[in-house]
């Protein structure tokens, strides 16, 4: 698969098959994250891997909208030096959102789906996941083969994105 087929054809995936993930293909999926593009190389990510079901369960409950972590073959919580911290540039957002982005793709161009997870309860992430205090994890990504194959092929939603003529601004707004 191209890059600008898995751009258009991806899609959001949160009901998973009941398998794990094949070695190889979380390995990939790790190294895409590890390979993305970083402000000034700096690599401020660490990325903490979870396959255990229940432990997947109780990361479900790290946020409201995080219940398809507890159906995933594997999650990847992204773990940056806290953003708000004294000192650091949001630039470390950035980076993980182009981190993300390729750990995404990458799983997409595998036929495995994901789903990005925000956390609203950093207490509970952090006793899970045992990062140190420095450190933050505001996001967690799920993955897995889908549940429904077809979740792969699925049309687009109508009225699902902007028109490109919405959004883009030539020279100056």
């Amino acid at each position: 698969m191209d890059v600008l087929e898995a751009i258009h054809g991806l899609r959001v995936v949160r009901r998973f098959a009941d398998r794990p993930l094949e070695p190889d293909d979380l390995a990939a999926i790790l190294d895409a994250g590890r390979r993305a593009s970083s402000s000034k190389n700096q690599q401020r990510w660490d990325f903490i891997v979870v396959t255990d079901r229940e432990h997947l369960r109780q990361l479900s409950h790290v946020g409201p909208f995080a219940g398809h972590l507890a159906g995933a073959a594997a999650a990847v919580a992204l773990v940056t030096p806290d953003p708000r911290g004294p000192d650091q540039p949001l630039s470390v957002l950035w980076d993980l959102g182009l981190a993300s982005q390729s750990m995404i793709l990458a799983g997409w161009s595998l036929g495995i789906g994901s789903c990005p997870a925000t956390v609203y309860e950093p207490d509970l992430a952090r006793r899970l996941l045992g990062y140190p205090e420095d450190r933050a994890c505001e996001y967690l990504l799920s993955f897995g083969y889908p549940a429904n194959p077809l979740d792969l092929t699925r049309p687009l939603r109508p009225g699902g994105r902007r028109p490109l003529d919405e959004l883009v601004h030539k020279e100056r707004w």
